[in-house]
């Protein structure tokens, strides 16, 4: 069994829980989505669990901590904020300075994609693995969806939106709750979205992530220390308060 993770976002309390679920759950690997710096107040402890995992592919915050942060949008300044402080955190004294060589190496070295057997796993889409949206929405352009079903063999595991589902072929988008929170691969092309670790924004505040079983995909949804993240986030002044709030709300 598979657990895949994506949009970390340096929230130590989430993934702590997420890993416990997943070992719970007989989990034998870990494979992560990108995204494990920006917005959290643990940048560094995130990353340095995520060294020990099967797999890690860069996403758009990590490659953005380690050079000038792109236009990130109407938050723009907040995230940039994040990012700069994330930077220094990585950049941290610890007892063995060979850890942040290798925390920068590591980064470095992150694949953008990784292809095996009839999967696909990126950060972003199937046609641009670290930038690219695909929104729940996005199933009525026809345009859009098409290409990407196109560069797609069979599946499509992403994350990037925050927001878990199943975009299928016929263009619907699954939610996990429309399916019970588990759907079974085989029915054609599948892009499934694990969802968010650190930061979802479908309402729902619990970390999400997902486990690979065979051909079922289950969403999991697992409950965290929210209030020491928060409490964290507000503890520092180069992280904006709207970085903690925004968790309780899952938006």
């Amino acid at each position: 069994m598979l657990a895949i993770l994506s949009d970390i976002h340096g929230n130590l309390e989430a993934l702590q829980a997420v890993l416990a679920d997943a070992a719970r759950h007989g989990s034998e690997a870990v494979y992560c989505l990108g995204d494990l710096v920006g917005y959290g107040p643990n940048p560094r402890e995130c990353l340095d669990l995520a060294m020990g995992w099967a797999i890690v592919l860069l996403g758009n915050l990590d490659l953005a901590v380690t050079s000038d942060p792109p236009d990130l949008g109407p938050t723009a300044l907040t995230a940039t904020r994040s990012l700069v402080w994330s930077r220094a955190e990585l950049n941290a004294a610890t007892p063995d300075q060979r850890a942040v060589g290798c925390r920068w190496k590591f980064l470095a070295e992150r694949p953008h994609s990784w292809e095996e057997a009839d999967s696909l796993f990126v950060h972003g889409s199937a046609c641009n693995p670290l930038h690219e949206y695909v929104f729940p929405e996005d199933i009525f352009n026809e345009r859009k969806m098409g290409r990407l079903f196109a560069a797609v063999d069979r599946y499509c595991f992403q994350g990037h939106t925050h927001i878990p589902g199943v975009f299928t072929q016929g263009l619907r988008f699954l939610r996990p709750e429309e399916v019970g929170h588990a759907y079974r691969l085989g029915g054609g092309k599948a892009l499934v979205n694990v969802g968010s670790v650190g930061q979802p924004r479908d309402g729902d505040w619990r970390a999400c992530y997902a486990l690979l079983d065979g051909d079922t995909v289950r969403f999991r949804r697992v409950e965290y220390d929210i209030a020491t993240t928060g409490r964290k986030i507000r503890d520092i002044d180069d992280l904006d308060y709207f970085l903690g709030d925004r968790l309780g709300d899952g938006l």
